[in-house]
Order: structure tokens, then C-alpha cells, then sequence
């Protein structure tokens, strides 16, 4: 994020702790959007992307003292965005919710990616794809395939734009496990848009690997 952007951001912050409403009425205008965009992808449902945008809000002014302006304040609104979101998508699996705090999960490495089952010659990765209107449906019918975990660090690493470290700050877990269910994201998004966009007449089905 631009550093004129976090500056302003943290002005607006600091202006809304003091009680001034329509600086805080600003940050709700400049990641509205952003912030239903995020959750309309993981959740996967238009009303309740906007009950967790609303929920997103609602949370971030009754922690505002609270936050500590160590991070950017984007990466704070995601952090509670994604946590909203992702309490939806457990308690609609009938899973239990947890705290944001209790998210981080073991360190993941990289001997559990599976080898592609699918391989085409094409040379556009999901990530790039992303701007492309055309394909956006695509991409989105194939993130709704992914599970939650690896969903969730695509979008906010290859579609929002935040660094690994924001990332894993967001969803707190390490930058290694960030950097892990990424690449796994990619290769799964990857064979999904293969079998759609790839030359059928270039596919080949590569034999089963052990994993």
C-alpha cells in the first residue's frame, strides 16, 4: 500500500478515536467495496456478504481504541473482514467458530502439493488472469471449488495485492504457511482454468503420482 494512502489512513483513524464521525464515515466509503468484494468471494452469497461488510464495520468501530497502528489499517479491516467472513462459511458447514487469535494453524510445507492431473499449453497464471473481465466468472466459479484456507490466501495475496507478510498478518498465521497455501491455490486454480481455457487438441492427462 502507498505510503501516502496508509498516512491518510491513519489520519482519518486517529480523527474517528476523537469521536469524529464523518472521518470515519470516509473510511467506510474508500473500502466498502473492497471489503464486500473480499467477502461476496468467500462466502459465496450476495446478502451475506453484505450482513459481514456491515458486521466488518461495525467491528472496526468498536475496536478502533484498540487498534495499535502497527500494521496498515487496510491490513486491520481485512484481517477483521476475512475472520467475519470465514465465521459465516463455519457456521453454515455446521463447524465451530473460533477467534481470530486461535486461526494460526500447524506449519504447513511443501511434500503435501500434489502433482497437476491436468496440463495444457497455456502460459497465463491465475493471478494474472485476475484483471481479465472476460474470465473473471471462470476464475470465480473455480475459487468457489478451493477450500477455504487456500481461497482465502489467493485473494487477499493475488487479488487484493497485500505482501505475504500483510497476509499472514491478516489471517495470523506465518509467512511460510502464506507463501505454502499459495503456491497450492495457484497449481489447483491453474488445472481448474486448464481444463476451460486450454487447446484441447495440447491437453494431456498425466498419469496419477504418489503425493
Amino acid at each position: 500500500m502507498e505510503e501516502s494512502v496508509r498516512t491518510e489512513d491513519l489520519a482519518l483513524v486517529r480523527r474517528a478515536r476523537q469521536g469524529d464521525l464523518a472521518a470515519f464515515e470516509q473510511l467506510v466509503a474508500a473500502y466498502e467495496r473492497r471489503v464486500y468484494t473480499l467477502a461476496r468471494r468467500i462466502v459465496g452469497h450476495e446478502q451475506d456478504a453484505e450482513d459481514v461488510t456491515q458486521q466488518t464495520f461495525v467491528s472496526v468501530l468498536e475496536h478502533l481504541a484498540g487498534f495499535r497502528e502497527e500494521a496498515s489499517f487496510y491490513t486491520w479491516l481485512m484481517r477483521i473482514a476475512t475472520h467475519a467472513a470465514l465465521k459465516v462459511v463455519r457456521k453454515r458447514k455446521g463447524l465451530p467458530t473460533v477467534s481470530l487469535d486461535e486461526m494460526t494453524e500447524p506449519q504447513e510445507g511443501y511434500e503435501g502439493i500434489p502433482h497437476p492431473e491436468f496440463i495444457a499449453d497455456w502460459r497465463q497464471s491465475p493471478e494474472e488472469l485476475v484483471p481479465n473481465n472476460e474470465i473473471r466468472r471462470l476464475l470465480d466459479d473455480a475459487l468457489a471449488e478451493l477450500d477455504e484456507n487456500h481461497r482465502v490466501v489467493f485473494l487477499l495475496r493475488d487479488v487484493e495485492g497485500m505482501s505475504v507478510k500483510e497476509t499472514a498478518d491478516s489471517l495470523g498465521i506465518s509467512e511460510a504457511n502464506v507463501k505454502v497455501r499459495l503456491l497450492r491455490a495457484r497449481l489447483q486454480l491453474r488445472e481448474r482454468l486448464t481444463r476451460k481455457l486450454g487447446d484441447p487438441m495440447r491437453q494431456l492427462a498425466r498419469p496419477p503420482h504418489p503425493h
